[in-house]
């Protein structure tokens, strides 16, 4: 089992906290793991980027390489745009739907969103709207996370209970708002 996952987005989406989730289910079940992370600016807005490798042998770089990434998950459509030379032609997108503008010269979204497409395996959700629809404003990015559990070949439960782990710290409130975000996204994807 090999799986190489880019994360991306912008500053104070919750990037980090999806490569945490996965990366404690994966060593939950004794799998090696190496990450990298690439900040932008430190404040919200700057480009937030996560190289997230995981397989059952030891792996000997943290960072992907172009054309090797089995998924991109992204909490925003441009960055996904910006990653997909290091894609697998067979690879999975799984973005959000809805911009961050934080530049002036952002692109036309419906141009973003038809290069995407081109894809072949593309997974493209509104998870603002889906979580403000469910009463869990703070949990799109684990949204994003649902929707991308089949694509990262991670049994739901493991997610769960690394959920669980991650958030417990926080209060059950907050543990129940995530397990429900995820459940959110994999019944959308």
């Amino acid at each position: 089992m090999k799986t190489d996952i880019i994360l991306c987005g912008v500053g104070g989406q919750g990037i980090l906290s999806i490569a945490t989730i996965i990366g404690e289910a994966a060593m939950n079940e004794n799998l090696y793991i190496k990450q990298a992370e690439v900040h932008g600016m430190s404040q919200r807005g700057g480009d937030v980027q996560s190289n997230l490798r995981i397989s059952s042998e030891p792996i000997a770089s943290d960072l992907i390489a172009k054309g090797a990434a089995d998924v991109i998950i992204s909490m925003e459509p441009m960055e996904a745009l910006r990653y997909l030379p290091f894609l697998k032609k067979d690879g999975w997108i799984i973005t959000s739907s809805t911009p961050f503008v934080n530049i002036p010269n952002y692109p036309d979204i419906e141009i973003i969103k038809a290069d995407l497409k081109k894809q072949p395996h593309v997974v493209m959700l509104d998870i603002e709207q889906e979580a403000k629809d469910n009463g869990v404003p703070r949990s799109a990015n684990v949204i994003l996370l649902g929707a991308a559990q089949k694509a990262l070949g991670i049994e739901y439960n493991k997610l769960e209970d690394a959920i669980r782990r991650v958030f417990g710290r926080k209060g059950e409130a907050i543990v129940e708002a995530n397990i429900k975000a995820l459940a959110i996204g994999a019944t959308n994807s």
